[in-house]
């Protein structure tokens, strides 16, 4: 009987000793061990038992954003509407922050709307959630795309951006090191949280599994800290 696909995959993991000059290279090995495994055991009920590959792939990412913070969120309830609308879009759709501010309207198509991988040039369509389907409805119909410069154009990302450092700076200090980019961080740690798989995750943002596994790992600490924490209160 041939191997499944998790199982050999995981017959390879030896190899990874090899690769200790191209670390990049064997944390992505063995991040994509651990997406078949994770599929394999949680989608599919294969009983293989402990992934083999579990914490191997984490190789941090050169460049890293912060997730924003819950009270800065809050916060965007007083934000300009340009602000509040590009961050909305941001975190709703888990695209980037470009295509995410440049997103036209006849993208929202009821419960479904369609998203752009700007890396690949490619489209693709992915379930819209309810609170981002119904922040849409309510915004006032200005031109063809959700941020318009005009009845046929988007705002630019540099206009938007520059309302949004003017937005940051008056919350103070201790928001100077977010940046919209923290948004798209922070829709994986939210899925993570709301018990989404690796899989799952991808399915949305379109990150890379070594993207993924880095931002999990707030998501996992801020999990077991609140359940550390709240024991206290027995």
């Amino acid at each position: 009987m041939p191997a499944r696909p998790a199982e050999s995959a995981a017959a390879h993991l030896p190899l990874l000793g090899t690769m200790s000059d191209t670390p990049r290279k064997a944390s992505r090995f063995a991040q994509t061990v651990s997406l078949l495994w994770n599929y394999a055991a949680k989608e599919l009920d294969w009983p293989l038992g402990e992934n083999p590959a579990r914490g191997l792939g984490q190789h941090k990412p050169q460049r890293t954003y912060e997730p924003w913070p819950d009270w800065m969120i809050k916060a965007l309830d007083g934000a300009p509407a340009t602000v509040q609308t590009a961050a909305r879009l941001i975190l709703g759709t888990g695209q980037r922050p470009n295509a995410a501010i440049t997103m036209r309207r006849d993208q929202f198509d009821g419960e479904w709307m369609l998203v752009r991988d700007e890396k690949g040039d490619t489209e693709f369509e992915i379930y819209c959630p309810p609170s981002l389907r119904a922040y849409v409805d309510s915004l006032p119909v200005k031109g063809a795309h959700m941020l318009p410069k005009n009845l046929a154009q988007p705002l630019g990302y540099n206009a938007v951006e520059k309302a949004f450092r003017s937005w940051r700076e008056g919350l103070g200090e201790r928001a100077a090191q977010y940046s919209l980019h923290g948004l798209r961080k922070l829709a994986i740690v939210q899925l993570a949280e709301a018990g989404a798989s690796d899989a799952e995750i991808q399915a949305v943002t379109g990150q890379s599994a070594e993207m993924i596994v880095y931002y999990r790992s707030k998501a996992n600490r801020r999990k077991l800290s609140r359940a550390a924490q709240e024991r206290r209160r027995q």
